[in-house]
């Protein structure tokens, strides 16, 4: 309900996240909670804990704790709603992809929402029509196909952190799933959703550039197959068209003497990562590294793999590779790291460095079997 503050001298202003209020008074009043109280959680970062997560600051002699004195004053304001648009809901593929290629660029599909409906409500997004893919066979289910394991678009986050084949099959994709947000958003947003997004931020375009997964489209032209490392071609853009929809998504099956791990830093549980990498290693009888994939996120404006710091792993003793190489490997290709509030380019490569390190550390022992 209630938006950030963001200070303007001995002020600030709050707006809600949602449509406009029935009731402003309690809208105000919720808001203004919410924002002291995050004030007060800003204040309380830099108090000392033990390692039992005791509080050792927890006297005015040790911290001077905030008052209302500290508490700026606050500005109420209400956005704008959505603009309005006509739904539609299609029950055959062909139907869905005949109204998105009918109605051009002002239509757009949705499946669970989780990131779509955000963008409607903050007006980051407007559209006339609104093309819902819920109703449509065949997008839906988890199935080993040929040796490969395939996962539906519309198969929701959650499904697959519960699938004891995904664990088994895909365990990368098993272990970056419940760093998704909260168990909510992963209830209703689906991979499909995810990786059409696009987002450099999220795990699963990282996961899917490590283990070269195949995704699987429809448009009125017919199906075709994309490997994840051309899918993804800029912030929030894929290679898909405005009348092509994704259907599925086919990840190879884990081998003999492979690792995988992810790893990401966020300011706090569920927040997007600052810097993360997914890393699959594979090797052969000789303890080399046969094959390594690493894919990074929230270190650009797209989800990227690591082409350097790979082909420098490749071929070489596992036990002889520095971890730590690897991740500076990796983070020395990067041109357009991020900057912002949450942390400059320069903090976010040193993170990356670290959180590529970590992951390979990881996957390079799975694999070895220790």
């Amino acid at each position: 309900m209630g938006g950030p503050v963001s200070g303007h001298g001995a002020g600030g202003r709050a707006y809600p996240d949602a449509a406009l209020p029935c009731n402003p008074n309690v809208v105000e009043g919720q808001i203004a909670g919410g924002a002291v109280q995050g004030i007060g959680g800003a204040l309380y970062e830099h108090c000392a804990y033990d390692e039992d997560g005791n509080p050792l600051t927890t006297t005015f002699k040790d911290y001077l704790l905030p008052t209302t004195a500290e508490v700026p004053t606050l500005e109420y304001g209400h956005p704008e709603p959505p603009g309005s648009f006509e739904y539609h809901v299609p029950t055959m593929l062909e139907e869905a992809v005949a109204l998105l290629a009918d109605l051009g660029e002002d239509a757009k599909a949705i499946a669970g929402g989780q990131s779509l409906v955000p963008m409607l409500v903050r007006r980051l997004a407007v559209l006339g029509h609104l093309v819902d893919l819920r109703r449509v066979p065949g997008l839906r289910g988890i199935e080993r196909r040929n040796g490969s394991l395939w996962i539906g678009a519309g198969t929701t986050q959650a499904a697959i952190q519960r699938s004891g084949e995904v664990a088994g099959a895909v365990p990368l994709l098993a272990r970056a799933t419940p760093l998704i947000g909260h168990f909510r958003i992963r209830s209703r947003g689906t991979i499909g959703g995810s990786l059409a997004h696009a987002d450099a931020a999220a795990e699963y375009p990282a996961v899917a550039l490590a283990l070269d997964a195949r995704l699987e489209t429809f448009s009125p032209r017919g199906r075709r197959t994309i490997p994840a490392t051309r899918f993804f071609t800029g912030l929030w853009s894929t290679d898909l068209a405005e009348d092509e929809l994704l259907t599925g998504i086919t990840f190879p099956v884990r081998s003999a003497r492979s690792g995988f791990a992810v790893e990401e830093f966020a300011r706090r549980y569920a927040d997007f990562a600052l810097a993360g990498a997914a890393v699959a290693v594979e090797l052969d009888e000789d303890a080399r590294i046969r094959r390594c994939g690493i894919g990074l996120f929230g270190l650009g404006p797209t989800a990227r793999r690591a082409p350097a710091a790979e082909a420098a792993a490749t071929g070489g003793k596992a036990a002889a590779i520095d971890a730590a190489d690897v991740g500076r490997t990796a983070m020395s290709e990067l041109a357009s790291v991020p900057s912002d509030l949450h942390g400059s380019a320069a903090y976010r490569t040193r993170v990356g460095a670290v959180m590529v390190a970590r992951a390979w550390q990881r996957a390079v022992e799975e694999a070895k079997g220790d």
